[in-house]
């Protein structure tokens, strides 16, 4: 039952709001295409490795196929024409052949198009087939090694730049209780149009997301499920330029979360709105097939917002990030929205505004895996204030029941943290779990009291700011390009990679697309 009695009639006018909000950014994602969308496509089809210069084949054949016949008809038609017209034997060749200059692309017609869409359904399908197993395989490996005995699951950052340093910490880290572990990625990467090849071994405050690394990353892992008898789940970041293509290989090398907010990119990495819509549909179908629990980046509004005033929005950001979700087949399951405990500690009633908000947000979405972000932007070099601030944010999550808890430090400032200031962060967390894991049965704060009268206000704030949007001519991009969300201005004409979006045309094909859409 609601601990906030929150009238149904207002949830239910929220979701709608948000719904109509979403389905303009749905159509126009539904008639554009992405030079990221297509190569995901040739990466499904088995196209791997990279030239003597590290620039992935992938690239190398979508820019050629691009100059020839242009982005609006997809890769799928051009690619696979020159494939079955024997120009190679096989993609890789195909591409080899193509970055130096020895074939020519066209846009095939009648039976010479038909004979590529079947062709490219054909082996675009055995990659979601690998994906399939890699979701069978999980599956598995949770039945026989089981799930953590409680919630929430604790969620802990590991990424020194160097995968091979990554993986005995993370082992160590799943050892002291981590159940999820993340491997941020290397700062900059979500601003590169292309995927890194190979381990590697140099990233700054995180470490590349490649899917050699992820396979490491994942083995190293597994080896940690067999040994401590609980499935340890591994997540990264489908985010930035890249968005599709990193979901496609985090379904074949099977990791368990993944970062994939429809809008941070845009917000954050000053990313073209459009191509982020398009892009975020695609990732988010290949994460519905794959069973992949997204993670969405509600908690960095408050990174640049006021955490009070602008609460609202963080619950606007989870209404809008549920519908696109469910549009593109996630199940309830898989919705971890974000939130995150960033009210300025000096606020007074600080401690019961912050249970409102996260208790508002596991109200909302009863059934999602919500992602508990500690705090940050309020941290600062004492680190015996820092240890007692994430003992109240942990204390928050247990009282209002969220699914995933990310680790909180003590010097939060350091990306890679030392090791013992993880381990006493891991102290904290299971301190407080234990001692207090179950005490969200027993609270039920007053109705009308303080908790519950802010939560209807914050619900009725961002009801108003959905209504808002919509009287926009243009909706959800004029508002974005209002700095709506986290403070930030980014019209819908500018930001990077827009040069890399295409409406579709009449003859646009995608075998990816087609056989996502069908599996729903």
């Amino acid at each position: 039952m609601s601990k906030l009695q929150l009238d149904e009639h207002t949830v239910a006018s929220a979701r709608a709001l948000a719904a109509r909000a979403g389905e303009p950014i749905v159509r126009l994602a539904r008639e554009h295409t992405t030079v990221s969308v297509e190569r995901a496509t040739l990466r499904l089809a088995g196209l791997r490795g990279a030239d003597p210069d590290g620039t992935p084949w992938v690239n190398r054949l979508a820019d050629v196929v691009r100059a020839d016949t242009g982005l609006e008809h997809g890769l799928a038609l051009p690619v696979w024409d020159a494939l079955v017209r024997g120009e190679a034997e096989d993609l890789l060749t195909l591409a080899q052949k193509a970055s130096a200059g020895s074939v020519a692309f066209r846009v095939p017609e009648g039976s010479a198009a038909a004979a590529a869409r079947s062709a490219s359904r054909t082996q675009v399908g055995r990659g979601l087939t690998l994906v399939d197993q890699r979701r069978a395989d999980r599956e598995r490996q949770v039945a026989r090694h089981g799930d953590p005995p409680r919630r929430p699951w604790i969620y802990l950052i590991v990424a020194t730049g160097d995968v091979y340093e990554d993986i005995p910490q993370a082992q160590q880290a799943a050892r002291e209780g981590a159940d999820v572990i993340a491997v941020i990625r290397s700062t900059g990467q979500s601003l590169l149009d292309y995927v890194p090849e190979g381990a590697t071994r140099e990233g700054f405050a995180g470490t590349y997301a490649t899917q050699e690394n992820f396979r490491l990353m994942r083995a190293a892992l597994d080896e940690s499920s067999r040994e401590l008898g609980r499935y340890v789940r591994l997540t990264n970041y489908a985010s930035g330029l890249c968005m599709p293509e990193i979901a496609v290989l985090a379904g074949l090398e099977r990791l368990d979360m993944m970062l994939n907010d429809s809008m941070y990119g845009i917000l954050f990495r000053d990313i073209n709105p459009v191509r982020t819509f398009v892009d975020q549909r695609f990732s988010r179908q290949v994460h519905a097939r794959a069973g992949i629990i997204i993670n969405t980046g509600e908690d960095n509004y408050l990174t640049t917002a006021d955490a009070v005033e602008a609460a609202h929005t963080v619950t606007t950001s989870q209404l809008l990030n549920e519908y696109f979700a469910r549009e593109a087949g996630l199940e309830t399951w898989q919705l971890g929205l974000g939130h995150a405990f960033e009210i300025d500690p000096a606020v007074p009633e600080s401690f019961r505004l912050e249970l409102a908000h996260a208790l508002l947000a596991r109200e909302l979405f009863p059934g999602a895996p919500l992602k508990w972000m500690p705090p940050t932007r309020h941290m600062t070099g004492d680190v015996f204030r820092g240890q007692l601030l994430d003992g109240f944010f942990n204390l928050a999550g247990a009282l209002t029941g969220q699914g995933i808890l990310l680790v909180g430090m003590m010097t939060e400032a350091v990306v890679t943290p030392w090791l013992s200031d993880r381990d006493l962060a891991l102290q904290n967390v299971r301190y407080v779990l234990d001692a207090a894991g179950g005490l969200h049965e027993d609270f039920h704060p007053a109705p009308d009291g303080f908790i519950g009268s802010r939560a209807r206000q914050v619900l009725g704030e961002s009801i108003d700011l959905l209504e808002r949007i919509l009287a926009h001519e243009h909706g959800l991009l004029d508002a974005i390009a209002d700095g709506t969300f986290g403070l930030m201005r980014r019209p819908a004409d500018g930001g990077r990679g827009l040069d890399g979006v295409a409406r579709k045309a009449e003859a646009y094909y995608n075998p990816a697309a087609e056989l996502l859409q069908e599996e729903r």
